[in-house]
């Protein structure tokens, strides 16, 4: 167990992210770093005649480097690299036929939302949604023609994990239904839901797996055969294929991600524990804090946790939460995660606006409710950035919340 009671991570995992895809004999010069392949296609020999790759769309030298590092890193036999994290979800879900079935976490990525209801609907697929949390409306939930559940741990906004060994065990009873977990949040670092049981794991690299808010792309892992061999034919028949360029970028922040998880991480838990003694916070979300309902899971499930959280202004209304935002001036107000830079937005008006009222206010989607991104700058001046916008827009008679606390609450956490 680690120093904040998670599971100990795998200790080659730092040169497997470094190395792996990056092996020097596989260029005729032994460059170091791997090439930024431009070509958008091959000589052949003849027709059907080729080496290792015949077009651009098909197959790439720089993105056969960055898929061989990620596989590696998710602890897959495969993985495949798509334009972007909803290239990835339309790509899965075309392993869905018409009639099928999908059964989805309640709370998850609002792309996500929109794809499953307005887009795979059309196809003639069915979605329901469900609390995963509770195992039991999982298990509810299945027809006799579900083909697929999908899950988030931790859902976004509202931070809930669901236990993934216990919901890949409830889909293996069911043999034609797989598991896919979107694993964005988290980072392979921290959370490695094939070790769990899932059959597909999926990621906006754009987030944390890239960390530069420089590059959109997504990613699909998986250690099953047929599952592999389907996707890789619709990543070169739909062509949501990323730039060499943006693979070359992806590859390298790969080299840092541990060390920038470990910040988040540490970044992350600082905040929240101050803004839980806050007096102008009503609640703190976070996985990592012994007041989350399944902070237990979350450390037997996990390596730790990354520099997303949630928190309820006081008086949970959105004029606070939005001028709030407004105030910062350490964190930025945008849309966007898992960078180097500190973000913040309240969902109900960003990320999750296109959801009915009704439904945000049943997820805990509050006016209220901000949602925070961690970046990489010093904790001690995020939290006094927090501090000050708090006291801005939520006059409050008490005194200001003692040094001591901010310094006891880095110390906490090793910064």
């Amino acid at each position: 167990m680690s120093e904040l009671g998670y599971k100990k991570n795998d200790p080659t995992f730092c040169y497997r992210a470094i190395h792996e895809g990056n092996e020097p004999e596989q260029w005729n010069h032994l460059a170091l770093v791997p090439l930024i392949s431009l070509s958008t296609t091959y000589k052949r020999e003849g027709p059907s005649e080729f080496k290792l790759y015949k077009y651009g769309r098909s197959g790439n030298p720089t993105r056969h480097c960055l898929e061989k590092c990620l596989a590696s890193a998710e602890n897959a036999k495969h993985c495949l690299v798509t334009s972007s994290g909803m290239a990835a979800v339309t790509a899965i879900t075309h392993l869905i036929s018409a009639g099928e079935h999908i059964i989805a976490t309640d709370d998850i990525n609002n792309g996500t939302n929109i794809y499953f209801n307005n887009v795979a609907s059309r196809m003639g697929i069915e979605v329901d949604f469900v609390d995963a949390v509770d195992l039991k409306n999982v298990e509810a939930a299945f027809k006799s023609n579900t083909k697929m559940v999908w899950i988030e741990s931790p859902t976004n906004p509202t931070m809930k994990i669901v236990d993934i060994a216990a919901v890949a065990a409830i889909v293996k009873k069911h043999t034609t239904s797989f598991l896919v977990v979107d694993n964005t949040f988290m980072s392979p670092y921290f959370q490695r839901p094939l070790d769990l049981g899932a059959d597909l794991v999926m990621h906006s690299i754009t987030k944390y797996i890239n960390g530069h808010t420089d590059v959109i792309m997504g990613a699909i892992c998986t250690n099953r055969d047929d599952l592999h061999d389907e996707l890789r034919f619709f990543q070169n028949a739909i062509g949501s294929v990323p730039s060499p360029l943006d693979c070359y970028l992806v590859n390298r922040s790969l080299k840092t991600l541990a060390l920038r998880m470990e910040q988040h991480m540490k970044n992350g838990l600082a905040v929240a524990k101050f803004l839980e003694t806050h007096p102008c916070v009503e609640k703190v979300i976070h996985p990592g804090l012994p007041s989350h309902p399944q902070h237990e899971l979350s450390k037997r499930q996990c390596y730790g946790h990354s520099g997303m959280f949630s928190f309820c202004i006081k008086g949970n209304s959105l004029k606070a939460s939005t001028h709030f935002c407004k105030q910062l001036k350490m964190f930025t107000f945008a849309t966007s995660l898992g960078g180097a830079e500190s973000f913040c937005q309240p969902p109900c008006v960003m990320s999750h606006k296109c959801l009915p009222a009704e439904t945000r206010e049943n997820l805990g989607i509050t006016d209220g409710l901000v949602r925070v991104s961690c970046g990489l700058e010093p904790a001690h001046d995020l939290i006094k950035d927090l501090d000050q916008a708090l006291r801005v827009v939520v006059p409050n008679d008490e005194e200001t919340v003692p040094v001591k606390c901010l310094e006891d609450n880095l110390k906490a956490c090793g910064i």
